[in-house]
């Protein structure tokens, strides 16, 4: 019986082919076997939204997820993000609202964030904090996170 098995993941609209151990968590073949460092590891039990990918534009702790379980699906890392430009003011109403702090926590939250407005571009902000309850900052004390993600909806311009 083999111990590794060959996958085949779309990360940023890249195809990588890998041999993996069955046990493999998304998270792990990302930072380790891909170099895509951008999505951390915390937790490691799911509570923590640090290692937040997009998987098939839905958010998801990676470290929660087989590898072997991706293949087949889309998967958007940080990495992805900051190179797509349909996200440009996502990321500068972060940063003009002074959202990020150490940064640990951002790309989880960035990538939370992104798969909401892709599904509901105007979001009330019921439905940002729920967005983005998977995610824990334990420096800005999420009132910026949740103002950049409200300015990005509403075109950068302050509700």
């Amino acid at each position: 019986m083999p111990t590794t098995l060959t996958v085949s993941l779309d990360v940023n609209g890249e195809t990588h082919s890998l041999e993996i151990e069955p046990q493999e968590t998304l998270l792990h073949v990302l930072r380790e076997r891909l170099n895509l460092t951008g999505t951390k590891a915390n937790c490691e039990e799911g509570e923590c939204g640090a290692c937040t990918v997009l998987l098939d534009h839905r958010p998801v702790n990676s470290c929660l997820v087989l590898a072997v379980r991706a293949q087949g699906c889309h998967i958007l890392t940080i990495e992805g993000l900051t190179a797509d430009d349909r996200y440009a003011a996502l990321r500068t109403a972060f940063t003009q609202e002074g959202a990020i702090q150490c940064g640990y926590c951002t790309p989880g939250f960035l990538l939370a964030a992104a798969a909401l407005l892709d599904a509901h571009p105007n979001p009330t902000k019921d439905e940002i904090i729920r967005a983005l309850s998977g995610n824990i900052c334990r420096c800005t004390g999420y009132t910026k996170i949740l103002k950049a993600v409200e300015n990005s909806a509403s075109g950068g311009e302050p509700r």
